[in-house]
């Protein structure tokens, strides 16, 4: 037990030192104090995991998962492998020093912040905690369905709303769901699949009127795509006292999925909630050297943007071409209606070594690209016009 304490306060005293990460004190009570019915889970493959495990190594265009095929950044990649010599030692100090390198720019405190390996075990922390005893999950339909899936396996329930007819969440009927059995309001924004956005001063007053009633959680994976990230943000709702959290992810412009590194802002009593779920510092040395390098590195940002805006509009034409109408697109994926059964056009695709998702909904067959390089999407559209 000794040796325990005397880790505990180590932690906390090198925490404290890298920016006051006090919940690093609670890393290993907080794994024995875990709530049993965690460990009861069973693990989900994520259906964009599935997709790539399916299609194997030998695609001509890796379209499937909404990866951002640009990075990471030079700069990144040499702080991952300068980290490496010293990665026998635990990284307290260099966590800390990304916390205090988001806090600053957002303008809040560290102990509105909780980090961990992808944002992936975040939504999984929120769906435990918020489906207990049978609260119910209200989201969108289609969206990003990590979160409330989760929730579903436990004891939530899972209220789809239908999305407007222009493919955007349903803000209205979505506060119209809530009632006193409700755990949580989930808002993808932008949506996934649809990767459509929605309007900032209506979201935001529906942050601060339905955050009154319960949680809800935004996820902004996809924001930093936006023309401007910080004017469509939901964090200055958590910044003004709301019951909101907001996810936010390395994984998609940065180019760290497979890095792993995300994170949630919130009020410091959720993060603290969140945090018995997680152990706060499942992140690797290499990861965090790569993240503080490339945090915010904006010309680097820049240019994957306008490399994926390149290749979102050459695949735009091709649509165009083909007779083909799709859904404008805020992120980088683009969602279009087939002429053609989905679960086939995907498995034809993948013969001519194309990677791609299917969806159906609104009676229509959809399929989702992710945008590639060009070489990528010059090789969708040789498949596509054998199809279409």
């Amino acid at each position: 037990m000794s040796s325990t304490i005397n880790r505990r306060n180590w932690i906390k005293s090198s925490a404290f030192m890298a920016g006051g990460l006090a919940f690093f004190s609670g890393t290993i009570g907080k794994l024995a104090a875990m709530p049993a019915r965690v460990f009861k889970l069973q693990s989900r493959v994520l259906t964009d995991q599935e997709a790539v495990t399916n299609a194997g190594f030998e695609l001509k265009a890796r379209l499937l998962a909404n990866e951002n095929p640009f990075g990471p950044s030079a700069a990144a990649k040499k702080a991952i492998q300068d980290a490496i010599d010293k990665s026998y030692q635990y990284p307290f100090m260099t966590q800390g020093t990304l916390y205090n390198k988001i806090a600053q720019y957002e303008g809040i405190n560290y102990n509105n912040i909780l980090m961990e390996s992808g944002s992936s075990p975040l939504l999984l922390a929120a769906a435990i905690h918020y489906s207990k005893g049978g609260k119910s999950i209200i989201t969108g339909d289609p969206s990003y369905d990590d979160l409330p899936s989760h929730a579903q396996q436990l004891e939530g329930k899972w209220i789809k709303v239908p999305l407007t007819a222009d493919y955007k969440l349903d803000l209205d009927a979505m506060e119209a769901k809530v009632d006193d059995n409700t755990g949580l309001v989930y808002v993808c924004n932008p949506n996934n699949p649809t990767a459509t956005i929605l309007d900032t001063a209506k979201l935001k007053a529906f942050c601060e009127r339905v955050s009154k009633k319960t949680t809800v959680f935004v996820d902004e994976a996809y924001i930093d795509y936006l023309p401007d990230p910080q004017a469509s943000t939901m964090i200055s709702t958590v910044k003004a006292g709301s019951n909101v959290i907001v996810a936010r992810t390395f994984s998609k412009l940065y180019g760290f999925a497979g890095l792993r590194c995300g994170y949630v802002i919130a009020q410091p009593d959720t993060i603290k909630t969140l945090s018995m779920y997680t152990t706060g510092f499942s992140l690797a040395a290499t990861t965090i050297a790569g993240a503080i390098a490339a945090y915010r590195e904006e010309e680097f940002l820049k240019d994957a943007l306008q490399k994926t805006l390149a290749s979102k509009e050459y695949l735009y034409s091709v649509l165009k071409k083909e007779g083909y109408e799709y859904i404008p697109s805020s992120a980088n994926f683009v969602m279009f209606p087939l002429k053609m059964d989905g679960k086939k056009f995907v498995s034809e695709m993948m013969k001519r070594g194309v990677g791609v998702r299917n969806w159906q909904f609104n009676g229509k067959d959809w399929c989702r690209v992710s945008i590639g390089r060009m070489d990528e999407m010059e090789a969708f559209a040789d498949a596509f016009k054998q199809l279409s």
